[in-house]
């Protein structure tokens, strides 16, 4: 995990006036050391340990506050929980159709597609999304074995 991350975090949330408990600072830890992009749930089960007194609504409110000042996004995808990723650049989504996890890619040809799409239609863009679909390695295998 990113000490730098952890503390570029705080301070954000410091400037934007809000406390730093015990609890916020676990859950951003785990996001930013998380690759999973877990859901508030996971998060939950993972720190329920250690604060037996927190409940999901506590990390959902969070994850809320850590959101509105930009800290993290939240990946609604199809029916199933929303993820949270702790934001660190532009970067795409591969999902797994069978088990749902996200893994992140990078390309930067892609940061042109804005440009040309404000270009050839005159939108004003203000962001975009792309989402990958297939199967995970793990799961692909799983199939192969059964």
């Amino acid at each position: 995990m990113s000490e730098v991350q952890l503390k570029e975090a705080i301070s954000t949330l410091k400037e934007t006036g809000v406390r730093i408990t015990p609890q916020r600072h676990a859950i951003l830890e785990f996001l930013i050391a998380s690759m999973a992009h877990p859901t508030a749930d996971d998060i939950y089960k993972a720190l329920e340990g250690k604060f037996p007194n927190m409940s999901v609504a506590t990390v959902y409110n969070n994850l809320r506050v850590f959101r509105e000042v930009g800290l993290v996004k939240e990946l609604p995808y199809g029916d199933s929980s929303s993820r949270f990723d702790f934001v660190t650049s532009d970067h795409y989504h591969v999902i797994c159709d069978d088990c749902g996890k996200i893994v992140d890619f990078h390309y930067p040809g892609l940061d042109e597609v804005e440009q040309l799409a404000s270009h050839v239609t005159g939108f004003k863009v203000s962001n975009h999304r792309m989402e990958i679909y297939g199967t995970c390695a793990d799961c692909a295998n799983q199939k192969e074995t059964h």
